[in-house]
């Protein structure tokens, strides 16, 4: 039987995408692992993967560049030796071209999983779908099929009905009883759309905010423009943020890149927003209660420390990350930076690039924003907002002088942490912030 090409799931809130371009011909022998399409997603494009081998078939119907793609969506096959051409992307009857191909047992799963994880889980005969995995994004990795291999069988399965991790995740958020629910994903699966449909159902309506009546006019948001406005409404709605301000006498770190920048001559000169970013990752290590996120009634605590930083672009706010950023040199941090910038704000990120995080740094500061109230980037259980270094009159050993002062917001998941943790690692942060030479040393 022809095996289908799906659209995969890019991001943790995506629901379609938009079909970029085929990168292989019809008729082409493929193999597991060539680039078969690319597919932009929420805020970056990505080359998909084939995940199987043989004659790649494209029906007339199969989606063309720009058009608007859902996840699961099928939009052409795999031929194996002897199997025909299904007519459309909507049938896998036969066509009229036999076509000749190497025999692939690989089975296509919807479930995000890496390339090893498919293949183990084929071979040990498991389900991708009944797999637990600590991942919050439900993605399933190659220790994810070890573990479930070595237990019973009757332990992977919660219900007959079948359902995804984010599906059962909201219906624990919202207390909704998913096996009642009628599932629109593949073979009648549940998704995470159903559940949320099923608890607005079940409130009263609310009226939908009357139409404007001063002259303007409307513009449609972009699919960036929404999945900005789905993620920062998710920050507030599935989190409990509590925000805390601190002020920093900032003169040791205005000194440090001064004199930095004074001597610098081919050398990329870190910002202070670089600077920060090392700090925060310092106490993080430290002090890792905020790198972590709230997960099956529960905390998952993240081994590395991953910041996504803030980046304005034209077409809106986008988030890359750096990894493991606690082992990284303070220049090491500024050229991967002001690499991941100029890739964002030249629309080129792709999604390895904005996944990942488990904290994030945003910055006002270049707009004279003093203070503001940043909101949780999910899943993770904490963000950081800077504000500008503004000198102004400071009391130092009794005499008033002028100094640098800067702001920092800290908002956080309660139901992950407390505010007395919260307000220790903002106080060490402080502290380092008047101190950052040995930190930033390197």
């Amino acid at each position: 039987m022809p095996t289908p090409i799906t659209i995969p799931r890019l991001g943790w809130s995506m629901e379609e995408g938009t079909f970029g371009e085929w990168l292989k011909a019809a008729g082409e022998i493929i193999t597991p692992g060539a680039m078969l399409f690319s597919l932009e997603g929420e805020k970056a494009t990505q080359e998909i993967e084939a995940l199987d081998g043989g004659v790649l078939c494209i029906p007339t119907d199969a989606p063309r560049p720009g058009d608007i793609v859902q996840v699961g969506q099928t939009i052409g096959f795999v031929l194996a030796e002897g199997e025909t051409p299904p007519a459309t992307v909507g049938s896998r009857d036969a066509g009229s071209v036999v076509v000749s191909s190497p025999k692939t047992e690989t089975p296509t799963f919807t479930r995000p999983a890496s390339p090893t994880a498919r293949r183990l889980a084929w071979e040990a005969g498991l389900n991708l779908d009944t797999i637990l995995t600590p991942d919050p994004t439900g993605r399933v990795v190659r220790e994810d099929i070890d573990r479930a291999a070595r237990r019973p069988a009757t332990t992977l399965v919660s219900s007959p009905k079948s359902s995804t991790p984010r599906a059962r995740r909201r219906a624990r958020e919202l207390n909704i009883d998913w096996t009642k629910l009628t599932g629109t994903g593949r073979e009648n699966r549940v998704r995470e759309r159903d559940v949320i449909s099923a608890a607005e159902r079940s409130q009263p309506r609310v009226a939908e905010a009357e139409a404007p009546t001063t002259p303007g006019h409307h513009q449609p948001a972009t699919r960036l423009r929404r999945t900005i406005a789905q993620r920062m409404l998710a920050g507030v709605q599935q989190t409990a943020p509590v925000t805390i301000t601190t002020k920093v006498n900032a003169a040791a770190l205005v000194s440090w890149r001064s004199e930095r920048k004074a001597r610098a001559t081919a050398t990329l000169v870190p910002t202070y927003n670089d600077m920060l970013v090392k700090l925060a990752a310092l106490v993080l290590v430290e002090q890792p209660q905020l790198n972590s996120c709230w997960y099956r009634d529960g905390i998952y605590q993240y081994d590395t420390v991953n910041i996504a930083i803030a980046v304005e672009t034209e077409a809106g706010l986008v988030a890359p990350v750096m990894t493991d950023v606690a082992s990284l040199r303070i220049d090491q941090i500024a050229l991967q930076s002001r690499t991941l910038i100029e890739h964002a704000r030249a629309g080129t990120l792709n999604s390895a690039q904005l996944q990942g995080g488990t904290f994030t740094v945003t910055n006002l500061g270049m707009f004279d924003v003093d203070a503001f109230t940043p909101v949780i980037n999910l899943p993770q259980a904490a963000i950081l907002g800077v504000g500008r270094i503004v000198r102004e009159p400071v009391v130092q050993n009794d005499a008033i002088v002028v100094g640098n002062t800067l702001t920092l917001s800290l908002t956080f998941d309660h139901r992950v942490v407390d505010g007395a943790p919260a307000a220790r690692w903002l106080q060490r942060l402080s502290a380092l912030i008047q101190h950052p030479e040995a930190a930033l040393r390197g």
